[in-house]
């Protein structure tokens, strides 16, 4: 039984770094997104989110944007790696429900 499940999480593991290793802007960009999450108290990221609030988002924001919009392997690849820690992080800071 333990075998099986070995056998069957290196594939997983596998497909994950090949995820991260064929986009590694994205790597690089998820990266310091969930660093800045992890490192930001909740004052900070809610008075980021008040000061950013109804602003233009810078233009490289735009064109990342534009890039993980086109390439659903990409946008993957990138929420995969943000979504639990940006989450996590958003929900003890009472930022979503």
């Amino acid at each position: 039984m333990n075998r099986r499940v070995w056998f069957a999480m290196v594939p997983a593991l596998l497909v994950a770094k090949i995820a991260t290793a064929q986009y590694p802007l994205v790597d690089m960009v998820a990266s310091k997104l969930v660093q800045k999450y992890q490192q930001s108290s909740c004052e900070q990221l809610w008075e980021e989110r008040a000061a950013k609030h109804g602003q233009p988002k810078p233009e490289r924001e735009q064109q990342a944007m534009q890039m993980l919009h086109s390439d659903p392997q990409m946008r993957a690849a990138f929420i995969d790696r943000v979504a639990a820690p940006v989450a996590n992080k958003m929900f003890e800071c009472g930022m979503i429900p």
